[in-house]
């Protein structure tokens, strides 16, 4: 059976440990890097159980949700260069709760510094593979557990 949206089949294949992009299990759910890295270190943490959105959480499971999205905010900053991490939620697309965790870096062409990663060039970003972020997976994944 396909699953409903994407973030259902992602979390399946995290509970599966059949994910390669999966960083690790968080209290309220799976963190997992980026299928593109538009930014180096991109992350989504999804919530385990799907939900529809952040509003459909009781105030307590809402509460941590948002606690381990900014743990692996702190982790990036812990693990690459960035100056800052970007969080976007939104669910207009794939419409299921999930949290986009953006590092941004100095070294960001200045045309694009201060674009919304959405502006960036999706296509032309390297795919997640095990050899180019492997190391950058495992590192985050040891300071999250």
């Amino acid at each position: 059976m396909t699953p409903p949206t994407v973030i259902h089949g992602m979390v399946e294949r995290c509970r599966a440990a059949d994910y390669p992009p999966a960083v690790g299990r968080m209290r309220s759910g799976w963190v997992v890097m980026g299928a593109r890295q538009v930014l180096m270190g991109y992350c989504v943490l999804l919530p385990d159980p799907v939900l529809q959105h952040l509003n459909a959480l009781p105030p307590e499971l809402r509460a941590q949700f948002q606690a381990d999205m900014a743990a692996v905010g702190d982790a990036l900053l812990a693990v690459t260069t960035a100056l800052r991490i970007n969080y976007a939620i939104f669910g207009n697309v794939d419409p299921a709760l999930h949290a986009h965790i953006f590092p941004r870096y100095s070294t960001e062409p200045e045309a694009t510094r201060t674009a919304q990663p959405w502006a960036l060039d999706w296509n032309a970003a390297p795919t997640f593979s095990e050899t180019l972020h492997g190391a950058l997976r495992r590192r985050l994944g040891e300071l999250l557990r």
